[in-house]
């Protein structure tokens, strides 16, 4: 998939959100929904139950215009799969989420051969350096003790490699490790970017940013580096809600456990 050219942008305070508004679901002034952290069973590394192509369906219904779809350390390259996105009115862009030193890293609008090369978390200065803001990199859920959350001491570190920090989707109106995020991004000025980071179909679509395509990109709303700069220019706005504690709880109790046990059942297998 061609990736965009380079251009630059200025960033502005941010747009945030904790709850659904008229605006937020109301495109047709120009805002585009859009999640850029998504996984689906093409994950070579993961163990899911629905496909890109179901992502891609139930995206149609809740009216998104753009996906990053994450596999682990590697970019989804089907070809079929963008066919479909395509004919859906859908830009799907190729993505992953990487772990650089234990550290894990999104990464919109790269190449399976780009992904490839990176090993360090330095690594993504000759990314930059070589495909300029046609890239997107972020730091997803930063502030969590498990998985490959960066940590605040090393996002503060390399600050300067990442375009936004993610607003996590795992979160109630007590339980919100978000806030260390709010605070980082408020410190260096980087946009809080909200996705689903989606494990279960069911769990995609209450966490979400609009981006507000029109603004100053010169009405070119199709692009990868339009979204991209909408956002780095403050043009977005994020919409994560809290989940009532039920519904975390038993989201909770599939990712600690049934997710990571069926995780281990594939590595005995040999998958």
């Amino acid at each position: 998939m061609p990736h965009a050219g380079n251009s630059s942008a200025t960033l502005s305070p941010l747009h945030l959100a904790d709850d659904r508004s008229p605006i937020a679901e109301d495109q047709s002034a120009g805002w585009l929904k859009i999640d850029f952290h998504l996984h689906a069973s093409e994950d070579p590394f993961d163990e899911l139950d629905h496909s890109a192509f179901d992502l891609l369906h139930k995206a149609r219904s809740l009216g998104f215009g753009a996906l990053a779809i994450t596999l682990h350390s590697h970019v989804l390259t089907r070809q079929e799969v963008f066919d479909a996105a395509r004919e859906l009115g859908i830009l799907l862009i190729p993505a992953a989420e990487m772990r650089l030193e234990g550290a894990d890293v999104v990464i919109v609008n790269l190449c399976e051969e780009e992904a490839a090369e990176l090993r360090r978390l330095r690594d993504l200065e000759g990314l930059r350096k070589r495909r300029g803001d046609s890239v997107f990199i972020f730091a997803p859920h930063p502030f969590y003790i498990l998985g490959g959350s960066i940590g605040s001491h090393r996002l503060i570190e390399h600050i300067d490699l990442f375009d936004a920090v993610e607003l996590s989707h795992f979160h109630t109106r007590f339980l919100n490790p978000n806030r260390n995020a709010y605070a980082i991004a408020e410190r260096f000025g980087k946009p809080l970017l909200a996705t689903s980071d989606a494990h279960r179909l069911d769990f995609f679509g209450d966490h979400y940013t609009l981006v507000d395509v029109g603004a100053g990109t010169g009405g070119n709303a199709t692009t990868p580096e339009a979204i991209f700069n909408a956002i780095r220019a403050g043009a977005f706005r994020s919409v994560s809600p809290p989940w009532p504690l039920p519904r975390f709880l038993q989201y909770a109790w599939w990712v600690l456990a049934v997710h990571e046990f069926r995780l281990l059942q594939a590595r005995i297998a040999g998958h």
